[in-house]
């Protein structure tokens, strides 16, 4: 795939925004759109990497504004599995074609995307008994999920849901995990060579749309529509996942 550097920046420029927004608070769909977005204008292989340090660079500003209020404890349950999953997703992208990993994006997207159309229905109807274990499950899909596609949010949500925690304990537990899960994909994509240093450089001006979208974003998610935003996120997913699928 030949890259329009226009394009690119432009695309790279609406994604780094809007990772901002999703870690301000709007929108829990938002970052998701990330990976396809950008897969549509480059390679699947080089665009896992490319939004691996937009996404950890969002994630200071994310811990910054929840410092200390998540659950340690729940932390250390999920870390061990998320190592086990990042892994495993590393080792299906270093031997996947370019085309078949492009695919697995769609349908990672698409999976995502159904799931976030029956949440409540999905949520609601689980009947939870808590055990350590879970965390460990819970954790490994969601390394897998997050090293191949950057959308770990389902089973890392569905997992601390269960607990009974309060909305902020849950926010910012979900807001450490991610930062420590996107710090220990970070050797693996070293050893799958992922990251192009020299691409990373070519965007690194566009890097203060992240904070200014995660103000922006925490501004927004006082006085939008979540419901609606939602909804919107939803269908662009849905169109994005098909368009990998189809190539």
């Amino acid at each position: 795939m030949t890259v329009n550097l226009t394009i690119f920046f432009a695309m790279t420029a609406v994604v780094a925004f809007l990772i901002g927004l999703s870690k301000g608070g709007l929108g829990g769909s938002l970052g998701a759109l990330a990976t396809p977005m950008m897969a549509l204008v480059m390679p699947a292989d080089q665009v896992i990497g490319l939004v691996l340090p937009v996404l950890m660079f969002a994630d200071i500003f994310a811990v910054a504004l929840h410092w200390r209020r998540w659950d340690r404890r729940l932390v250390l349950l999920l870390i061990p599995g998320s190592v086990l999953g990042v892994t495993i997703g590393t080792l299906f992208i270093t031997n996947a074609p370019t085309g078949t990993l492009r695919t697995a994006l769609g349908i990672i997207v698409l999976i995502f995307t159904v799931y976030k159309v029956f949440e409540k229905r999905i949520l609601g109807s689980l009947k939870y008994e808590g055990k350590d274990w879970h965390g460990l499950l819970a954790g490994t899909v969601t390394g897998f999920s997050s090293a191949l596609a950057h959308t770990g949010g389902p089973p890392v949500s569905i997992y601390l849901l269960m607990q009974d925690v309060t909305p902020r304990v849950f926010v910012a537990t979900s807001a450490i995990f991610f930062f420590l899960l996107n710090w220990i994909k970070v050797p693996y994509y070293f050893y799958a060579r992922l990251f192009d240093f020299n691409r990373l450089w070519q965007i690194a001006w566009l890097m203060p749309l992240v904070p200014a979208g995660v103000w922006i974003g925490k501004w927004m998610s006082e006085r939008v529509d979540k419901e609606t935003f939602e909804r919107i996120i939803i269908v662009l997913l849905a169109i994005g996942g098909l368009l990998l699928i189809a190539g």
